[in-house]
């Protein structure tokens, strides 16, 4: 159990965020949660939490979040970054606006509340970090390009992080998932699979308690995939 722990989950309204955000109340955390719908505000309030209405690509909207976690609970231990659906097009036909906006919404929308929570962490003697990245990072697939590209990126951006914070006792890893029960299914995706399913948000919140929690510890820098063996059949 995790009481009197708080956690921040950013585009927390649906899909893995808010099954994060479910597994993490459930586990004992304290529980504050960002997304532009409005679902993770209600969200939050359904387990007993705050929630924060705005954008995980607004610096201002991020600070009203963290803001309001410190001044109910007076500390934040854990973040999860999710994050929503960027450009899409053939590699060749994305602008460069739509590059920028790949990395807005892969990229700076995890950086933004890695750099406001981590001097938080960093005073009160630690903290953990994951961040909700891709099984195409590192295995890039054309279907998701400006993912693939940009969440590489993150991936570097975990393992600098990682070396420089370990010490300070806090925490980084990235979770990779692969088709997952939040997206349409397709048999044709499926039959990627080695396990032949697709796997469920809730196994991704489980994989991110883990890493949030003392039992994952000595863990840190690391991309974990989480996608039925996808990764190996490439």
């Amino acid at each position: 159990m995790s009481e009197g722990k708080v956690a921040l989950i950013t585009a927390g309204g649906s899909g893995m965020g808010a099954a994060a955000a479910r597994k993490l109340a459930a586990d004992g955390y304290r529980i504050a949660v960002l997304s532009s719908s409005g679902k993770g505000e209600a969200l939050a309030k359904e387990l007993g939490g705050v929630g924060v209405t705005g954008s995980n690509q607004s610096n201002n909207d991020l600070k009203r979040l963290v803001d309001l976690a410190m001044e109910q609970w007076g500390r934040i231990d854990a973040l999860v970054n999710s994050a929503g659906h960027g450009p899409r097009a053939p590699i060749l036909e994305i602008s460069d606006e739509d590059w920028h906006k790949g990395m807005e919404v892969y990229f700076l929308s995890a950086v933004r509340p890695i750099r406001l929570v981590t001097p938080i962490m960093e005073a009160q003697g630690g903290g953990a970090i994951v961040n909700i990245s891709t099984a195409w990072a590192f295995e890039p697939s054309p279907m998701f390009p400006t993912s693939a590209v940009a969440r590489a990126g993150l991936a570097s951006f975990t393992k600098i992080f990682a070396d420089t914070y370990a010490a300070k006792n806090i925490r980084m890893n990235n979770v990779l998932p692969g088709w997952i029960d939040s997206l349409p299914a397709t048999e044709e995706r499926r039959d990627t699979v080695p396990m032949r399913r697709y796997g469920t948000s809730e196994e991704i919140a489980a994989t991110i308690a883990f890493l949030l929690s003392e039992r994952a510890g000595y863990i840190t820098g690391q991309n974990i995939r989480v996608d039925g063996g996808i990764a190996r059949s490439v």
